[in-house]
């Protein structure tokens, strides 16, 4: 799992593309399994990607058009960053199921 953590500039000019470009790529990693993203007003985001193993992480780590996104990133769309990478080692989940409809 890779934590990124990041505080934007006032410069977002092509971040929306990029960022896209880069949800879309990241989907042919073998061994990619999702992202949970979340974003304040005041530009705090935080993006969550879960990888199946190290060797997964390493690849998306390494690939030529995210390594230049890094770059860009650095010079133009953040303030500030952190990233950590960490193992998984419990996970569960809650989702309330739907009530039914008054009118049914």
């Amino acid at each position: 799992m890779a934590v990124f953590t990041a505080v934007r500039t006032q410069e977002q000019s092509g971040y929306s593309e990029t960022n896209a470009r880069m949800e879309d790529l990241v989907k042919d990693i073998p061994g990619y399994l999702g992202m949970d993203h979340a974003q304040t007003p005041g530009g705090l985001g935080i993006t969550v990607g879960y990888f199946r193993d190290a060797d997964a992480l390493t690849e998306w780590r390494n690939n030529a058009e995210h390594r230049a996104a890094q770059k860009r990133g650095q010079v133009e769309w953040y303030q500030s960053y952190t990233l950590h990478v960490a193992k998984v080692e419990r996970s569960h989940g809650f989702r309330r199921a739907q009530a039914p409809s008054p009118h049914s």
